[in-house]
């Protein structure tokens, strides 16, 4: 999802995306750590990518409150 896409939703919303993604990330990095290879290694990045935005819209709306 795009950022503009995520500040619509709720901080309860965001906070369950950040909760689903930072497991999807644990798993990728687990199956990288057990495996030694990915099918496809930039899904690592993006799941990290998209933690770090929902963390900071997070952040945003709780400094707006």
């Amino acid at each position: 999802m795009k950022a503009h896409e995520l500040r619509e939703l709720s901080t309860t919303e965001l906070n369950a995306r950040l909760k689903d993604e930072t497991a999807a990330l644990q798993k990728l990095k687990f199956s990288k750590a057990v495996t030694g290879q990915l099918e496809n290694p930039a899904r690592i990045t993006n799941h990290r990518r998209e933690v770090a935005r929902l963390k900071t819209i997070i952040n945003e709306k709780n400094s707006a409150e």
